[in-house]
């Protein structure tokens, strides 16, 4: 990754945790990659690591407060939100990340982050109880949805003497993720479609059969593949969550009207995701009024919904890649392969939905990759957006061996 930064200019906040001190690695790590690295310390952060240490690393001046006054007049918190390429919050506390959710802007590292269009990374580093307490995890969630990165903090011993996830992500890594999110745009002029959240498929007007599909995979591939340079269309089911940025969202219900639209645009990407929970089987006719609850049974006659997997990788055009998902709760890798045969696709994601703590409903996935050529890739537990980014780099990868082979049969 040598001079992969090379005269970029990189805001490093950090904030005030024990872990501040590994602050001065990072701003190191940055350095060595060719970066412009500038500094601003919170006013907290100040307590545990000193401006000098800092500016005698990095060569800039080291910011506080607000309202230093600049050695040459510039408002600087917009001057440098200009400038950066990147922002880095690192160490992140739970406090920070509450006022970077919310848009606070009483320390100079929030404003500039609120100032600024570039990326922003942030790096959390606090007590195992803080950073699982929902408020923290909601904090983090409105941040993702809004397209920052969270490098996610490592278990191990913590300041508090207990053991738990917590720890700051090692300078390596946050340095690393840097220099991929400002890496070239392997996807740039690429047409994306993906799907996302669950199908409800109606009973009555008040009823529906669904799962628990939260959307939040779908949506992390699509904030990942916009980021790499993507036109990236979401087709999405019923999800609470926010439309994820730079990205045109198709809100649909039923799987028929799922199916609909993703046909309708399938001919003109290149690149389908299927990370919908489409439902499988939808009631045969739906009641015009609510049914009333009575003593006896009732029973439904349910009929298989469209198969929109299957029928695009009949329709698939050569240079097209296509990747679906497999919800899984036992063989998983067996049932995988199999899916991912029958329905003619390039690649599928294989996921044990029935494993603590990843798959529905959860910041965090693990499974497999398995591809068309046989090859099979594990990929262990991990935030969803490092999970969608392995997910592209596979896409990526196998875009590249496409039109290599299309190229050489041209030439032939």
């Amino acid at each position: 990754m040598a001079e992969a930064l090379d005269g970029k200019t990189i805001v490093l906040g950090i904030t005030g945790s024990i872990a501040a001190y590994k602050g001065a690695e990072l701003a190191r790590q940055l350095l060595k990659l060719g970066a412009d690295v500038h500094v601003t310390l919170t006013r907290a952060g100040a307590e545990f690591i000193t401006p000098l240490t800092l500016r005698s690393l990095t060569r800039n001046p080291v910011t506080v407060s607000m309202f230093e006054e600049p050695e040459q007049w510039e408002i600087q918190h917009i001057s440098l939100a200009q400038r950066a390429a990147a922002v880095v919050v690192a160490p992140a506390s739970a406090d920070a990340i509450a006022k970077l959710a919310v848009g606070i802007a009483d320390e100079f590292v929030y404003a500039v982050a609120l100032a600024t269009r570039a990326p922003l990374v942030i790096a959390p580093a606090m007590d195992a109880d803080m950073y699982a307490h929902p408020a923290t995890q909601e904090n983090l969630r409105r941040l993702r949805e809004r397209g920052a990165v969270v490098v996610e903090p490592e278990e191990g011993p913590l300041a508090s003497g207990l053991v738990g996830r917590g720890r700051l992500a090692e300078p390596e890594d946050i340095a690393a993720e840097v220099v991929r999110l400002l890496s070239a745009k392997d996807l740039e002029g690429a047409r994306v479609l993906i799907t996302a959240g669950p199908t409800r498929e109606p009973i009555d007007p008040v009823r529906f059969i669904s799962n628990r599909s939260s959307g939040k995979m779908g949506y992390a591939l699509a904030s990942a593949a916009a980021r790499r340079g993507a036109a990236v269309t979401v087709v999405s089911g019923p999800t609470s969550l926010s439309g994820p940025a730079a990205c045109e969202v198709v809100s649909v219900t039923t799987a028929a009207e799922m199916s609909k639209e993703v046909m309708s645009r399938f001919g003109r990407c290149d690149v389908l995701i299927a990370a919908a929970a489409v439902a499988d089987y939808a009631p045969a006719q739906a009641g015009r009024t609510k049914l009333k609850k009575g003593a006896r049974a009732i029973t439904l006659t349910l009929n298989p919904t469209p198969d929109i997997l299957a029928e695009c990788g009949r329709r698939r055009q050569p240079g097209q890649v296509v990747v679906g998902f497999a919800a899984e709760t036992e063989s998983l890798v067996a049932n995988a392969r199999k899916k991912l045969a029958e329905k003619g696709l390039d690649i599928i994601v294989a996921n044990n939905v029935s494993a603590p703590g990843v798959g529905f409903d959860s910041d965090r996935n693990a499974g497999y990759l398995l591809a068309a050529d046989g090859r099979q890739v594990e990929v262990p537990e991990m935030d969803k957006s490092a999970f969608a980014e392995r997910i592209l780099d596979a896409v990526v990868e196998l875009r590249q061996k496409k039109s290599k082979r299309r190229s050489a049969c041209r030439d032939s």
